[in-house]
């Protein structure tokens, strides 16, 4: 090879080989990812009727964060939805938001509507089953109805949760509004959805079995 030529060479090898350098230190010294919570649920918890900073997963939020938890809270939950609902778009909210953690918070308005309690077993147990596959832990909220849908409803709905709950190695809630069910101060007008004083009532209630499901995947605070 030629003097010049070779020198060309080794200029144009050595550029090139600087070029590439950032790139490569940037691969291997990329941030990481925040661990991530999904809130997965309706309109108890899509903050109906509300400023959406009101409602209890964004105070979840702010408490992670005063807490010093690393946790991004992602609130994929939608006013109405049904498990059905749910189980249908879940598995692209999971590739999407990759949680650690995935609070189901479905079933309330199958019990409203008169659906099938077995079908809304086999949904939520479908997503149960799908988190945890994805490595997701999972915490299961369950309801209660009003006094007049009668009582043997809500036995057996709520023996459907509990049921449910053991059968996996999950935490369980079951009722989000314990405490408060009863009491109309409490509640919007329509006497259905949750004001703003109730949210820090539902995190209080949903926290102690949010932290164990924390403890018991490492993701601890930061």
């Amino acid at each position: 090879m030629h003097m010049l030529t070779k020198r060309f060479f080794l200029l144009t090898l050595s550029l090139g080989l600087l070029a590439t350098k950032p790139l490569s230190v940037l691969a291997q010294g990329s941030v990481p990812v925040a661990p991530s919570i999904l809130v997965y649920g309706d309109s108890l918890s899509a903050a109906y009727g509300l400023a959406r900073t009101q409602g209890w997963a964004t105070l979840l939020q702010d408490r992670l964060k005063a807490g010093g938890f690393p946790h991004q809270v992602n609130n994929r939950s939608l006013s109405g939805e049904t498990t059905f609902g749910g189980r249908q778009r879940f598995a692209r909210v999971l590739e999407q938001t990759k949680p650690n953690l995935t609070i189901l918070a479905l079933g309330a308005n199958d019990a409203l509507r008169g659906l099938s309690l077995e079908q809304t077993r086999q949904n939520l147990a479908f997503m149960i089953e799908r988190s945890l596959a994805k490595q997701s832990a999972v915490l299961l909220v369950g309801i209660q109805l009003p006094p007049n849908y009668g009582p043997v409803h809500n036995q057996r709905l709520q023996a459907m949760f509990k049921t449910l709950a053991s059968a996996y190695p999950i935490g369980y809630v079951p009722f989000m509004l314990q405490g408060f069910a009863t009491d109309e101060s409490y509640f919007q007008a329509d006497r259905i959805h949750p004001n703003a004083k109730a949210q820090p009532k539902i995190l209080d209630t949903l926290w102690p079995a949010i932290d164990q499901q924390l403890k018991k995947t490492g993701d601890l605070r930061g």
